[in-house]
């Protein structure tokens, strides 16, 4: 099999990247916060047709991907390198880039249920917590394995993985939070973690909602515990 040539590849990057509508698609995506096609051709200024193709060549040269979920497919930045790059160019040019507001009804921002799992900054947090810890062993696409710290800090928690394991669904993986547009943990260790924080008392489910609210005690331990302060 043939290497490109890695002048040629540099060349091809660069062109991808060196167009308007593409710039501001990939800087829009720097922040961290995955993005709808439609919302990228807002970001971009150009039609629905225009964002797709420039999408397409953003992937073919490896500089953003895809998640498909549900009716939607979300668009990151390929990677911890493809964000360096842009922030090494960003300097450069001495440009900043606009804060990502969610379009979330406020009382969903901070914690609600998705499903039987739990969403919102507070999943979010948790997700991206677990994660620095070391926590989780990466699966095929966002499907999600335990390390052996990972089983111990759930154990600790007080999930059941082995009672967790038994059940007749998908044990672990992300999935797109679609206020923070970010991953939280999904699947049977999700459904288990959100009935933990329950049973501790660090939030209360709405009467008539998804909504969550995280209680004082809730917050005292996310912050002394975690390292996640609200």
């Amino acid at each position: 099999m043939k290497v490109d040539d890695p002048d040629k590849v540099i060349s091809r990057i660069a062109a991808a990247i060196g167009e308007p509508a593409r710039v501001r698609i990939l800087y829009s995506l720097l922040d961290g916060h995955a993005r709808t096609s439609t919302e990228l051709a807002a970001v971009a200024d150009v039609t629905p047709s225009t964002t797709s193709v420039h999408l397409n060549r953003l992937k073919t040269e490896r500089l953003v991907k895809v998640v498909v979920q549900g009716k939607h497919r979300y668009y990151s930045l390929n990677g911890s390198d493809v964000a360096t790059a842009l922030e090494a160019l960003s300097i450069v040019a001495g440009d900043s880039q606009k804060k990502f507001v969610p379009t979330t009804p406020s009382r969903l921002i901070l914690a609600r249920t998705c499903y039987d799992h739990l969403a919102g900054r507070l999943g979010v947090a948790l997700f991206s917590h677990f994660a620095e810890l070391g926590w989780f062993a990466k699966g095929a696409g966002n499907e999600c394995d335990l390390s052996t710290s990972g089983s111990e800090g759930f154990t600790k928690l007080g999930v059941d993985l082995a009672q967790t394991r038994a059940t007749r669904r998908r044990f672990a993986y992300e999935c797109l939070d679609w206020s923070e547009r970010k991953p939280h943990l999904a699947g049977a260790l999700g459904a288990a973690l959100l009935s933990v924080v329950q049973k501790e008392k660090w939030i209360v489910q709405d009467l008539d909602s998804r909504a969550l609210e995280v209680t004082k005690a809730g917050r005292r331990d996310l912050a002394a515990r975690f390292g996640i302060k609200f």
